[in-house]
């Protein structure tokens, strides 16, 4: 995969106005960015903290920007400064979209909440994302991933697995509520072309994520009277996981008897064939954890290559356990204007008519100030003193 022209994507002719920084709020507009939207990514002088997070090939470019910042223009202008506001909000007011992760309080000491910004642009989809809801008293209360991984209940799963609370070794928080945000956003867009109307839409990161872990461990607590403990217990013993052959590691998930009954029986335990812990759904559940410990006995037995194809031969769901590093080298190769080499993660989505891609290599900070202001009715002589007063900073 190479960046450049590609057919235009299905959000083609959409703008985004992209107010958001770190993970969550870059997320949802690289997924859009990959869709074809025109993404307007507006950060500080210095570049957004995404920049920096972690190691990369060249200054203001670490691994996680190149890939996350894609399919963006940038513009670095100072909001602080009431003509940067104006800029701002004159290149609002030619965007069908507004993104932004800043929380209530700092949003409208800026003056950049949905009611100023309706004023410039009275049909924009503006989606402001943040920790807590605006009307909760945590409003302006900083939210990270791992603070709403804690508040949403992810420690606890550790703790229900007979462990001590920890976090998941991913940003799942800000990548659940990315996706939220994209998903919003398209419905909002749908929601103008059928009635030419805009709106404001709020994504509380709490929510999202309390929706996300009760959906199977809500269980039999979200009856009410509870019925049974909170937790789904397949998911929560700690055998659930890669399991080692005999010259690597697999994932085998038999998913009804009869996989139960040819996983035993070619593992030499014919004697577990006929075991009534497997016979029914509901039992396979309440002993999913010697049954997984029973299964992973066997499987060092083989291979991890005859156990595919194994697997394969009985209809067994199963897979190689892939390292990062594996996967990393699956990943195509292009090369960065600046930062050289790098791996690709290719946009997930596949459309037959209107293909998601990478149109646009991530920008250096503000590289492309100066002729999205153009863009806007400004003539030089003013990009010029914006330059020369710091109010927008260019490469």
């Amino acid at each position: 995969m190479s960046t450049g022209e590609t057919a235009a994507g299905p959000l083609s002719g959409i703008r985004v106005l992209d107010l958001s920084s770190v993970l969550m709020g870059p997320a949802a507009t690289r997924t859009l960015g990959d869709l074809g939207a025109d993404v307007i990514f507006v950060e500080p002088a210095k570049g957004d903290r995404n920049r920096t997070m972690g190691s990369g090939p060249a200054e203001g470019f670490s691994g996680i920007s190149l890939n996350l910042l894609r399919n963006k223009r940038s513009v670095a202008i100072d909001l602080k400064q009431p003509r940067g506001r104006q800029a701002f909000l004159d290149i609002a007011a030619t965007c069908d979209v507004m993104i932004t992760n800043l929380r209530p309080g700092p949003l409208r000491r800026l003056g950049l909440h949905y009611e100023a910004v309706r004023e410039v642009r009275d049909n924009i989809v503006f989606c402001r994302a943040h920790g807590y809801p605006s009307s909760s008293d945590q409003a302006d209360a900083p939210a990270y991933d791992d603070i709403i991984q804690s508040a949403s209940g992810v420690g606890d799963l550790f703790r229900r697995m007979g462990g001590e609370p920890m976090l998941l070794p991913s940003l799942v928080a800000d990548k659940v509520c990315g996706l939220t945000i994209a998903n919003a956003v398209l419905a909002g867009l749908y929601h103008r072309s059928l009635t030419g109307q805009g709106q404001c839409i709020e994504i509380p990161m709490i929510d999202v994520m309390r929706a996300f872990v009760l959906t199977e461990h809500g269980s039999g607590a979200i009856s009410e009277p509870p019925v049974a403990d909170a937790g789904y217990a397949r998911i929560l013993t700690p055998e659930r996981k890669p399991q080692q052959t005999a010259d690597g590691w697999i994932n085998i998930l038999p998913y009804d008897q009869a996989h139960y009954v040819a996983l035993f029986e070619a593992g030499g335990r014919p004697d577990l064939a006929s075991d009534q812990r497997f016979a029914t759904p509901i039992e396979r559940v309440v002993h999913s954890d010697s049954l997984y410990r029973d299964v992973a006995t066997v499987l060092t037995q083989r291979t991890t290559a005859k156990w595919l194809e194994f697997c394969e031969a009985h209809g067994i769901p199963a897979t190689e356990a892939a390292t990062l590093d594996e996967l990393i080298e699956q990943l195509p190769v292009d090369t960065h204007p600046v930062a050289g080499p790098y791996r690709v993660i290719p946009p997930p989505e596949q459309f037959s008519e209107t293909p998601a891609g990478i149109r646009r290599p991530a920008p250096g900070i503000g590289e492309h100030g100066r002729e999205i202001l153009a863009e806007v009715g400004y003539d030089a002589a003013s990009i010029d003193d914006l330059e020369a007063e710091g109010i927008l900073a260019s490469p």
